[in-house]
C-alpha cells in the first residue's frame, strides 16, 4: 500500500469520527430539546418552583445561576488574569514558578464534590454563611481558577514576541505593552476560556449541592447574597432524586431544555464579537 493510499484511509477515517461524534452530539441535544422545548413558556421560566403542586416554575433558580456565575467570575477573572500575565510574563522559571504551576493543575484535577465539601467545611460552617449564594460562589471561584489562570497564560504565549519587542522599542513600558499589545492580541483565547468556565459552571451541581443549597429565597428575584442559592442544574437533582411533585419528570425536561439553551446563548454572545473583530478590516 503507497502513501497516498493509507493518507486516503487515514483521512477517511477521521472524518468518519468527526461525523459519528457530531451525530451523537445531534441525538443528545435533539432528544432534550425536543423532550424539553414544549414545556418552556414565560410562566414557566419566570414564575416560582413548587414543592408539592404541579404546574411551579424555575424563575427563581434561572435567577440564582445568572447571579452566581456574575460573582464567581467577578471574583475570577481579575485573580486569573493577573497571575497569568504574571506567570507569562513576569515569572522566571524557577522553583516558585514551577510550584505554583504545579498548585493550578493540582487543584485543577480535585473533584468537583470535594471543593464542594472543602467550600461546606470553610465558608458555609467556620463563616458561617451557612447554604447561601455567596458561599456557593466563592466555591465556584475554586473551581474556575485552574482553568481560566492556564488559558490566560496560554493564550499570552500565543501572542509573538516581535510584537512585544517592536512595541518596547517604540518607547512603550512593559505595562503599556502588556495593555495594548498582548492582551488584545490574546483575547480571543482567554474568551473563549471564560466561556468554556462558565459553562461549566452553569452546570455545577456537586459544588453547589454542599455551599448554596437546595432551597431559594421566598421574594423572587433576590439580590440577597445570604438566601438560598438552588440553581436550575441543583433542582434537577433534586426533582429526579427526592421531589414530591406530581410533574417532575416534565419540569426536569423543560429544566434540560433551558440549560442547552441558556448556555448557547451564552457562547454566542461572549463568541459573536469576537468574530466580528477578527473580520473587521483595520484602518
Amino acid at each position: 500500500m503507497d502513501t497516498r493510499t493509507q493518507n486516503k484511509i487515514a483521512v477517511a477515517g477521521l472524518w468518519v469520527v468527526g461525523f459519528f461524534i457530531l451525530g451523537l452530539l445531534a441525538v443528545f441535544l435533539g432528544y432534550i430539546l425536543y423532550k424539553g422545548l414544549p414545556v418552556l413558556s414565560p410562566q414557566f421560566v419566570l414564575s416560582k418552583s413548587s414543592d408539592m403542586m404541579a404546574g411551579g416554575g424555575v424563575g427563581a433558580q434561572l435567577f440564582n445561576s445568572f447571579y452566581m456565575l456574575l460573582i464567581s467570575m467577578g471574583i475570577s477573572i481579575p485573580i486569573a488574569l493577573g497571575a497569568g500575565i504574571y506567570l507569562a510574563e513576569y515569572a522566571r522559571e524557577n522553583k516558585l514558578t514551577k510550584c505554583i504551576r504545579l498548585s493550578v493543575e493540582s487543584l485543577a484535577t480535585v473533584p468537583s464534590i470535594v471543593l464542594g465539601l472543602f467550600g461546606m467545611i470553610i465558608f458555609v460552617n467556620m463563616m458561617n454563611m451557612g447554604f447561601s449564594i455567596l458561599g456557593g460562589s466563592l466555591t465556584l471561584v475554586l473551581l474556575n481558577l485552574p482553568m481560566l489562570v492556564r488559558v490566560t497564560e496560554e493564550s499570552i504565549r500565543t501572542v509573538p514576541k516581535s510584537y512585544e519587542e517592536a512595541s518596547l522599542a517604540l518607547g512603550a513600558t512593559k505595562l503599556q505593552t502588556i495593555c495594548k499589545v498582548v492582551l488584545p492580541n490574546a483575547m480571543p483565547g482567554i474568551i473563549t476560556g471564560i466561556t468554556l468556565t462558565a459553562g461549566r459552571a452553569l452546570g455545577e451541581t456537586a459544588i453547589l449541592i454542599f455551599t448554596a443549597g437546595t432551597t431559594v429565597s421566598r421574594h423572587m428575584f433576590d439580590t440577597d447574597v445570604m438566601a438560598g442559592g438552588e440553581t436550575l442544574a441543583v433542582h434537577l437533582w433534586y426533582l429526579m432524586s427526592t421531589g414530591l411533585v406530581p410533574d417532575r419528570d416534565m419540569i426536569a425536561d423543560g429544566i434540560g431544555a433551558l440549560l442547552i439553551l441558556t448556555i448557547l446563548v451564552f457562547n454566542f454572545i461572549l463568541l459573536l464579537p469576537m468574530k466580528l473583530m477578527r473580520h473587521t478590516p483595520k484602518s
